[in-house]
């Protein structure tokens, strides 16, 4: 097959994407860099570092695109287009920078010569230049160096222009390309899929979109078209990448693996035209069900969507007749559990791979519960379940559920506590003991499921920092015990919050279990064998304490049925780790002074913390990252933590679990 090898530089490169002369084929995924992440491909340039290189396919017959996002639209090629293989987020980027998008406002402190994005304080700084200025064919370096030179602090005219002139000669920087053509398109995306599942992976949903897309030409556009409409709806987490992981579990019967792709390769254009109308069927069913039957009127209110998939599929394809209040709630049972249980937190594509069949059996239902262990159990939410439980727990849907089915009103507004919201009614989780009163509890108590309610911003504004024996005098007994607020007055000051914790947990679990019997199924056993909740008893707190003259700290500390276990991490390492997992690669983190490797298995990354196996995607784990960062406290209060090596069994804990 030709293969070309040549090289061209950024200015050439980023004026025919304008002119259309490089396009997107329809495999590439979107554009994803983040503002920091341009600034840095900026600063590497202008350093002479290396930023890799291109690869281009030659078609012999056009194939479908995509618009690069650059917020223009290109113009009527007068060559054969070139299709971007590799170096998508680079281009899109770079064509950015150098014709002024208003997301990618990347300036140059000549004085400094550090790159970042333009603030309010940088834009009235005359020694922060912005890059397009810089950058322009002909940008008259030596009058913006004279208007630079008296706030550069003693830095000479000469000096100035010579960092300018470096930074203007990133437009003639060059890079390698190499292109690719002679081959079809089904062989040019397994390239593709290839090229990014090496060492710097795409998600395994990216790679099933690129492979879908070279089996199934305009899918891409299916898939979006079907994403917005459910945006509209406010199930905005049902976006094209969802969409591709329910196609692939309809078509294959499982979730996404390397082997899906290999599979999904081979699937007939009959088998995906079939699973595209049960995702669409399916969807059509079960989303109403979630508003009407749950009242789940938002996709934000999973904490995972990946319990829809084996409803998905089981409601696309059963025949088209009523659906009987027992399947209907037994199916919301199983989703409720699943949820409470993190049945996908770990090994998700085999716990798929049971689900999904099972969903396509002769006896759903009760195969789906099978699936979870609780055929012949009644699943009971004790206190011990929601012990150490915060906003991040799944069981903070079923508190929201347990306060909506008890009619809860807000406090304000006097309305029914439903997401959403513009112009103070904006829904909310408050604290019922503000943080303010709480001085001495630790952040993980504070922060506890039993201390949240559901109310509006502007309620939520006007208790303030007021303490329950200020404010709750002014509620009535009936606003209070709708949202499943103990009355005891002695559980109202601080002095009594972990009483009034233990009281409240209480009545949530009374609550929860309520809510489950309410949809489990009546074929199943009635007898009260309660299904333990396997994290029952567990659990793990992270701690931040951060400084401004050194790196940051987390300490983490974990119980297990009263065995406790904690060691300290540096934030740098934990994100360091985090990156290499997010491009597909294995590391390890230190942990109380012991090297622990951080594995991957799909797109879980899964890091032990002392008794536990805490596993998640990277998204997961960031978002982790930054909540704990939020509370972070001062590193001089930092404990001294000798840890021990865990050396006993360890069970999974989502990280989705952890607050």
């Amino acid at each position: 097959m030709p293969f070309e090898r040549t090289e061209r530089n950024i200015s050439t490169l980023t004026s025919q994407i304008s002119a259309g002369e490089i396009r997107l084929p329809e495999i590439q995924r979107g554009y994803v860099w983040k503002p920091t992440q341009v600034a840095k491909l900026i600063e590497s340039l202008y350093r002479g570092y290396p930023t890799g290189y291109l690869l281009f396919w030659r078609a012999d017959a056009p194939p479908r695109t995509l618009s690069f996002d650059t917020g223009s639209t290109p113009g009527q090629p007068v060559v054969q287009p070139l299709y971007l293989l590799d170096g998508q987020q680079r281009l899109t980027a770079l064509h950015r920078v150098l014709n002024d998008h208003p997301e990618a406002q990347v300036v140059f402190n000549v004085a400094t010569e550090e790159f970042k994005n333009q603030t309010n304080a940088t834009a009235a700084d005359p020694r922060w230049v912005k890059v397009c200025n810089v950058t322009k064919p002909e940008p008259g370096l030596y009058g913006m160096a004279d208007e630079i030179y008296p706030a550069a602090g003693g830095l000479g005219k000469d000096e100035i222009h010579r960092r300018l002139s470096r930074l203007h000669a990133i437009r003639e920087r060059e890079y390698y390309m190499e292109v690719l053509s002679g081959f079809p398109y089904d062989e040019i995306a397994q390239i593709f899929v290839r090229v990014n599942s090496g060492g710097r992976s795409l998600r395994t949903t990216d790679l099933a979109m690129a492979t879908l897309s070279a089996n199934w030409p305009g899918i891409v556009a299916k898939l979006e078209s079907e994403a917005e409409h459910w945006a509209e709806q406010g199930f905005w987490h049902i976006d094209a990448m969802f969409l591709a992981r329910a196609l692939t579990g309809a078509v294959l019967g499982r979730g996404l693996s390397q082997w899906s792709h290999a599979r999904l390769a081979t699937a007939t254009h009959e088998d995906l035209e079939h699973g595209w109308r049960t995702v669409r069927r399916g969807l059509r069913h079960l989303v109403p069900l979630l508003k009407n039957n749950l009242k789940i009127s938002q996709s934000d209110l999973l904490p995972s969507m990946l319990v829809l998939l084996p409803l998905i599929v089981f409601l696309g394809e059963r025949p088209d007749e009523p659906l009987e209040k027992e399947t209907s709630n037994g199916i919301l049972y199983w989703l409720l559990v699943a949820t409470i249980r993190a049945r996908y937190s770990s090994a998700t594509d085999t716990k798929l791979g049971q689900d999904i069949p099972a969903a396509q059996s002769a006896n759903p239902v009760r195969s789906l519960l099978a699936n979870l262990g609780i055929v012949g159990t009644r699943v009971e939410v004790t206190v011990r379940d929601l012990a150490g439980r915060g906003s991040n727990s799944p069981y903070f849907l079923l508190s929201f559920l347990t306060c909506q089915a008890n009619n809860a009103h807000d406090w304000w507004y006097g309305t029914t506590i439903v997401p959403g919201g513009a112009d103070g009614q904006q829904l909310e989780h408050h604290h019922i003991h503000p943080r303010a009163t709480l001085a001495g509890y630790a952040v993980a108590e504070v922060n506890d499921l039993a201390n949240l309610a559901f109310i509006s911003a502007k309620a939520n504004k006007k208790i303030s920092d007021r303490s329950p024996a200020v404010y709750f005098p002014d509620l009535g007994e009936d606003e209070l015990t709708a949202h499943l607020i103990p009355l005891d007055t002695t559980l109202r000051a601080a002095s009594g919050y972990r009483n009034f914790l233990a009281a409240r947990r209480q009545l949530l679990a009374t609550a929860m279990t309520g809510l489950l019997d309410g949809l489990r199924p009546s074929w199943l056993a009635t007898e009260p064998v309660r299904e333990t909740d396997p994290l029952a008893g567990c659990e793990l707190h992270l701690t931040c304490y951060e400084s401004a003259w050194d790196m940051a700290k987390i300490v983490a500390a974990a119980n297990r049925e009263g065995a406790r276990w904690s060691g300290i991490l540096t934030v740098p390492d934990l994100e360091s780790s985090l990156n290499d997992a997010g491009e597909g690669l294995d590391s390890d983190v230190e942990i109380g002074g012991t090297s622990v490797p951080v594995h991957l298995n799909g797109e879980d990354v899964q890091i032990q913390f002392g008794p536990f196996e805490v596993t998640g995607i990277v998204a997961e784990w960031k978002e982790l990252l930054d909540r704990t960062r939020v509370d972070a406290r001062p590193l001089s209060q930092c404990p001294a933590v000798s840890a021990e090596p865990w050396d006993g069994e360890t069970i999974q804990f989502p990280v989705t679990s952890i607050d």
